[in-house]
């Protein structure tokens, strides 16, 4: 497999150095391989984080009106406990940190552990759990559903509310809010492989593909023959409608790549997802089709669906500035 890197042992290092002088409003704590907002806002903190190879989440959403610090752990690997409470300290302003974690067994008890030693030296810590994957209700890497691209419209959503003032518990209070309206789908066509490893971790036919694959090339509910975009569009879309009540809702839609699925065929996939949509109702306020939480170069992608309210609405519309997402006020 042919990867633009130098040494594999290096990837997650130089990737991060290539983040920062990329962007003037983060900077890296190369000790942690932590990224953190350039400049410490006075305001309510959210930091989140986990294995590398998922990018732009997370560090690509460091900045204003999002994240305040994101920490990287290796390809697929959870960063440590000391990791997280240097990022902790980096962004604590004295008004609160909120920790957003993934459900990933690793994850919940690295952030947990930095929560009570962050806790021991005076911060003040909350955090929330994202488990948006409706393809199974449990797996090897997690104590119930997996988190994956749902997560970065929590990310959002607190982050503005953050960015507005809000206090811990409100924003706290808005991104379980969001985690508990977003549902998420995925599907691939092949594995990614990782930096080092040199082969793919399983082998799909050349008209097969998963469905419900996870983000670190986890199984899903099933194999079955290549689909019409058509077809696909009503696989994940279905499963989606039958976990949660979308009905009459007006909805933010996500179409996201899994890093090696062109926009095109992207696009192609929103257009039937929206069709799926009008004809029972529901309504899309925002869409975004893109790369925004990836698997390095896994061909695939997922769909994730956040019911709105007014509130909700606000915050998605509000103005923000990442590497990964960068809007003015709509």
């Amino acid at each position: 497999m042919k990867k633009i890197i130098n040494n594999s042992n290096d990837v997650v290092k130089e990737m991060l150095q290539g983040m920062e002088k990329a962007s003037p409003q983060i900077r890296y704590i190369k000790e942690h391989d932590v990224i953190v907002r350039t400049k410490k806002a006075d305001k309510v903190a959210i930091l989140s984080g986990g294995g590398s190879g998922h990018e732009p989440a997370h560090g690509g959403y460091v900045g204003y009106g999002m994240l305040d610090a994101a920490v990287a752990g290796n390809v697929f690997a959870s960063p440590g406990a000391d990791a997280v409470v240097k990022g902790i300290e980096a962004v604590d302003a004295g008004k609160g940190v909120l920790l957003i974690i993934k459900n990933y067994s690793g994850d919940i008890m690295n952030f947990q552990m930095a929560k009570e030693l962050a806790e021991m030296d005076g911060a003040q810590v909350e955090y929330v759990v994202v488990k948006d994957d409706v393809a199974v209700p449990d797996s090897t890497y997690s104590a119930g559903r997996r988190g994956i691209a749902g997560t970065v419209f929590v990310h959002k959503l607190a982050g503005a509310k953050a960015e507005a003032g809000g206090t811990l518990a409100e924003v706290k209070a808005v991104a379980q809010k969001a985690i508990d309206n977003v549902r998420s789908m995925g599907t691939s066509m092949a594995s990614c492989v990782l930096p080092g490893v040199g082969k793919a971790g399983f082998t799909l036919g050349e008209d097969e593909i998963e469905i419900g694959m996870g983000i670190h090339n986890e199984p899903g509910l099933e194999r079955t023959t290549m689909k019409r975009a058509d077809e696909l569009a009503k696989i994940l879309l279905d499963r989606v409608l039958e976990d949660y009540d979308y009905s009459g809702s007006e909805v933010a839609v996500m179409v996201n790549g899994l890093g090696g699925t062109p926009l095109m065929e992207l696009y192609i996939l929103y257009n039937e997802v929206e069709k799926i949509l009008s004809r029972q109702g529901i309504t899309v306020y925002r869409s975004l089709v893109g790369n925004f939480m990836t698997s390095l170069e896994m061909p695939g992608c997922s769909l994730s669906l956040l019911k709105l309210d007014s509130e909700m609405k606000e915050l998605l519309d509000a103005p923000c500035s990442t590497l990964g997402w960068t809007q003015f006020h709509v």
